[in-house]
């Protein structure tokens, strides 16, 4: 599936590695590149990952058939409403690759629809604790899941085209209604960040020395735990109310374990280590 002209609309770690991704497998007759500041388009343009990089958005867009807003989701309203007076190119397709995507297709995509522009949301799982520019690398999708969000009125041409381009990508693309794709990702990787910072903060508030003793177990629990407080503070905020119910869950489960340990409850305790590990050994995806 080869685009006539992507546009990349921010240059952090999933822009990075879109911009990557594309040149390397041939995915677009041309690659731009938007950013905020004239240093990101400077690394960009020194990277060698488009064929134009600039912070005017007007510019980096004209010639797109493909838009992804690969900035936080709080920016891509802003952006929406940009693109929206824009003399975009006919049967243009605008994306994004944001964790939360409710409010996205309500705002983001209700702007873009109102002047004419097919908005489909996207959410490729590929995500790192690692942050910028110089994180990304080209292979950051391959075998990665990406849920596509479609409404019901959307143009089944324009989603099937949507399809091909991730999958190209190398991504197992999967289908769910916005509401339900916030509510799935706040289980298993919203919810996972909150238990990770938790975590660290409760095995090193006391004792930030303690983290010269810790082993692999502890750094794998944590990762995800290093990842931009300010970028999760946005996910967060705007997957506040699919996090309430797991939240719950995960205190009555924590609730649950520590009355286990209070009466200590030989066989109790070890139906919560066997419930948990047949669960996740289930697991199949690749990494996993």
């Amino acid at each position: 599936m080869v685009e006539q002209c992507v546009a990349i609309l921010g240059p952090g770690l999933l822009g990075g590695s879109l911009a990557m991704a594309i040149r390397e497998q041939n995915l677009a007759g041309r690659v731009h590149v938007w950013a905020r500041r004239e240093q990101a388009v400077a690394q960009v343009t020194a990277a060698g990952l488009a064929n134009l990089a600039g912070t005017d958005l007007r510019e980096v867009t004209a010639d797109a058939s493909l838009i992804i807003l690969a900035t936080p989701v709080p920016f891509m309203r802003d952006i929406a409403g940009q693109l929206a007076t824009f003399s975009l190119q006919p049967n243009v397709l605008v994306t994004d690759v944001g964790s939360v995507k409710a409010p996205v297709v309500q705002q983001v995509g209700a702007a873009l629809r109102a002047a004419g522009i097919d908005f489909i949301g996207s959410h490729p799982m590929a995500g790192s604790e690692q942050a910028g520019l110089e994180a990304a690398r080209a292979h950051l999708f391959h075998g990665a899941a990406c849920i596509i969000t479609p409404e019901t009125d959307t143009d089944d041409a324009q989603l099937h085209r949507l399809e091909q381009w991730w999958s190209a990508l190398g991504c197992r693309v999967s289908l769910l209604a916005p509401g339900t794709h916030d509510e799935a990702i706040g289980r298993i990787s919203h919810i996972p960040h909150i238990a990770a910072a938790a975590l660290a903060l409760t095995t090193l508030n006391r004792d930030p020395t303690l983290a010269q003793l810790a082993g692999q177990g502890f750094r794998d629990s944590t990762r995800v735990a290093a990842g931009d407080p300010d970028l999760w503070l946005g996910i967060l905020k705007e997957n506040r109310e699919a996090l309430l119910d797991p939240l719950r869950d995960l205190h009555e489960e924590l609730g649950r374990v520590l009355a286990i340990l209070e009466n200590m409850n030989d066989e109790h305790l070890l139906k919560f280590l066997q419930d948990a590990k047949n669960l996740r050994d289930s697991c199949q995806q690749p990494g996993s």
